[in-house]
């Protein structure tokens, strides 16, 4: 066996660089589209800002459970590796599979497609310069992860950076200079609905708190593994927690609820009441910002599955082979970019795309959410000596239970809400069965060790 295959993910981040890559996949589109989602489904601000304070604190909880597992189990494979030394090999496989087809390269494509509809609005290209955007934008950023980790990380705390910029305007212009205007009435369908409408709101605000578990793939690249992955989920959290609230805050300051409601655009109808027409222009850049700072991040962490999954099956360790020189999986990023790409070009002709995306990916997400819950607490009690980080009573056994209860709970909401989208996600998880029972039945597999 060759150097290069022997090669391994090196100790290099910072908890600086792992709270840029955090913060970097979390604070991103969402936080620009979903609000009005939220508001819509509340019968007041009290509630409104109850419920993004709420799903905060589940955040944090699933943070705390995911420390301990990054911490206690690092690994290039971040979930892989938790799912397979708690509920076995297979289950494991199946989750690859999922984020493979579905998980992330769905994620990668639906940030490509937002960013290609902003920067179409800022410079438009013609009838087809949305996804053709989406598709440059999604080689560039690429093409900047090839270069190495090093350059990876650099791009992402700049971007980073851009963005918390964007959103401190935000809420800078809210709540400083933004005087309220005159309540604008919200259509009837905007009304919040009886019975599961503060539920559905829950669905947006925690598809908005996404994405905070990609840092369990980067416990192998951080210096002080076990206190820095600590460090890294928890500050990250709380300064997700902080961004969102005072966001929030700066929406309802200028909109009030029922404005909020009647916009499908709260942040570019902040910003232009209170900097006028020239908001809306830098409100489309800001997001362009924000995109390109989610899908680097997303690409950056996304491929590194790749390398854990070919230690196991044989028939893929060339593509999660490791790059010595540039301290990465290359061979992956490019496979990962490349199913990104497909997709891209398949919801093109699309005008719903990002939508689809998520839907398509909501219901198998949760699914192995919950899944990694329910392996922390096996992984738990066969491990009794291991170090912990949730030993008070009030931590333990109430943190992970709390988040394991959070994840069934999304994994039934986001199959009764998403309609015919997460069907097909679940039905491409479940073409994947057979291809492992199979692998699985031929010894094509790696013993466990």
């Amino acid at each position: 066996m060759s150097e290069q295959d022997r090669a391994a993910p090196r100790p290099t981040l910072s908890v600086l660089d792992g709270i840029g890559l955090v913060v970097g996949v979390v604070v991103g589109i969402g936080i620009f589209k979903t609000p009005s989602l939220v508001a819509a489904n509340v019968d007041g601000a009290l509630a409104f800002m109850g419920l993004w304070l709420l799903g905060g604190l589940i955040t944090l909880a699933g943070a705390l459970v995911y420390a301990e597992l990054a911490a206690r189990h690092p690994s290039a494979g971040g979930e892989y590796t938790f799912l397979s030394r708690g509920l076995g090999r297979p289950t494991a496989l199946l989750f690859a599979w999922a984020r493979i087809s579905v998980i992330q390269t769905g994620a990668i494509a639906a940030v490509a497609f937002v960013f290609g509809d902003y920067a179409q609005a800022v410079l438009p290209l013609g009838p087809h310069g949305g996804p053709i955007y989406a598709a440059a934008v999604l080689a560039a950023v690429t093409a900047v992860n090839l270069r190495g980790t090093l350059h990876g990380k650099i791009a992402q705390n700049l971007l980073s950076a851009l963005t918390f910029a964007a959103i401190l305007a935000i809420v800078v212009l809210g709540l400083v200079l933004g005087a309220p205007a005159e309540p604008r009435t919200a259509e009837p369908s905007a009304e919040p609905s009886a019975g599961g409408a503060p539920g559905l709101a829950m669905v947006f605000i925690l598809l908005t708190y996404g994405g905070w578990n990609e840092a369990a793939y980067i416990s192998a690249d951080v210096r002080d593994g076990r206190r820095t992955m600590l460090r890294v989920l928890m500050l990250g959290t709380v300064l997700i927690m902080a961004v969102y609230l005072l966001a929030n805050l700066a929406y309802l300051s200028v909109l009030g609820l029922d404005g909020m409601r009647g916009s499908s655009v709260v942040a570019a109808d902040l910003m232009e009441r209170t900097v006028g027409p020239a908001g809306a222009v830098l409100i489309s850049l800001a997001i362009c910002v924000a995109a390109l700072s989610t899908l680097n991040a997303s690409i950056f962490t996304g491929a590194r599955i790749y390398h854990a999954l070919g230690a196991d099956l044989p028939a893929l360790r060339a593509v999660g082979t490791w790059d010595a020189d540039g301290n990465n999986p290359r061979r992956a990023i490019l496979v990962q970019s490349g199913i990104a790409l497909a997709l891209v070009l398949f919801g093109a002709p699309q005008r719903d795309g990002f939508q689809a995306i998520v839907e398509y990916t909501a219901p198998v997400f949760w699914f192995f959410m919950l899944l990694v819950g329910i392996s922390y607490l096996v992984l738990r009690r066969r491990d009794d000596h291991a170090p912990r980080l949730l030993t008070a009573p009030l931590l333990y056994p109430a943190v992970p239970l709390v988040f394991c209860a959070a994840c069934a709970w999304l994994l039934y909401a986001s199959l009764v809400h998403t309609g015919l989208g997460g069907l097909v996600g679940v039905a491409v998880l479940a073409a994947g069965v057979p291809l492992i029972l199979l692998a699985h039945r031929r010894g094509r597999l790696v013993p466990a060790e």
